[in-house]
């Protein structure tokens, strides 16, 4: 029996929607016993995209991150008034039995990413269900995943090392939305967005881009954490620097004098323009 699982590489999701899109066809007023009942045309979002503003003029930086559920291991939505009314499948797939559950509002509540909505015309909770009664007619991916055209959602088997799944997370770092939950969902991420630090450098005596410029980002402790080199518009950008905390930076370019730059990282920083000069 698989066990199914979602990736989501937030750095290749562009934020165009075609997912909640596709979602929204499969399932608005269509009836699929016993897996779900018709989800409504407005108000529900099975998977949702989060939109998130990073940093502040002039480096501004939009992600998108889709959110459908989460289909936990430990998922709190089977406890309480779930019990009995939502389950798992033997592949991992966690449902909402729309019979049972009629009546049943305190299931939305129990979901801590809000994945969960109420269907108030017909009186049930509803959610993602990863498309099971076409995987149980024998496609190989949901519909969110097939319209996907950035390839920003894979799915498959975790425990099958030649799926696309497995190939795509044997390369990143994969992660839990929320880890703090404890509920081990089986919808995992790579490449969560985390915090940056960015720069533009100039050569003092030129007043040209610094481009060319190593730059390199250390800890306190005195590790290398990040390096590269300033792009033709003498622009550097570390993304997903991760923990708050004190951080240097080491600016160097052949001919001029190497620059170390304290950095205390409580949110997205650009350091604006850094001069370099002639030694």
């Amino acid at each position: 029996m698989a066990r199914y699982g979602l990736l989501i590489d937030v750095t290749r999701c562009n934020g165009c929607y075609n997912c909640q899109i596709a979602c929204k066809d499969e399932f608005f007023e269509n009836h699929y016993p016993p897996y779900s009942l018709p989800q409504p045309g407005t108000g529900h979002f099975w998977i949702r995209i989060e939109e998130k503003e990073r940093g502040k003029y002039p480096w501004v930086k939009v992600t998108y991150t889709p959110i459908p559920c989460m289909h936990c291991e430990n998922a709190p939505c089977m406890k309480g008034d779930g019990a009995g009314a939502v389950y798992r499948r033997k592949d991992g797939i966690v449902l909402i039995d729309p019979e049972k559950a009629k009546g049943l509002k305190g299931i939305v509540d129990s979901c801590p990413y809000g994945v969960i909505y109420w269907n108030n015309e017909l009186k049930v909770p509803q959610k993602c269900t990863l498309c099971a009664h076409l995987l149980d007619k024998g496609w190989k991916e949901p519909r969110c995943v097939d319209a996907c055209p950035t390839l920003a959602l894979r799915f498959g088997d975790l425990d099958d090392s030649n799926s696309e799944i497995a190939k795509a997370m044997a390369s990143k770092n994969i992660e839990h939305l929320h880890p703090e939950f404890g509920t081990n969902p089986r919808v995992l991420y790579a490449n969560y967005p985390k915090l940056f630090i960015a720069g533009s450098l100039v050569f003092g005596d030129t007043d040209e881009c610094g481009e060319g410029a190593s730059v390199s980002l250390w800890t306190p402790s005195g590790v290398e954490v990040h390096h590269q080199k300033a792009n033709s518009f003498g622009d550097f950008e570390f993304d997903n620097v991760g923990e708050q905390g004190s951080y240097q930076l080491k600016i160097s370019a052949e001919g001029y004098e190497t620059k170390f730059i304290s950095v205390d990282l409580k949110g997205d920083i650009y350091l604006e323009e850094i001069v370099l000069h002639r030694r």
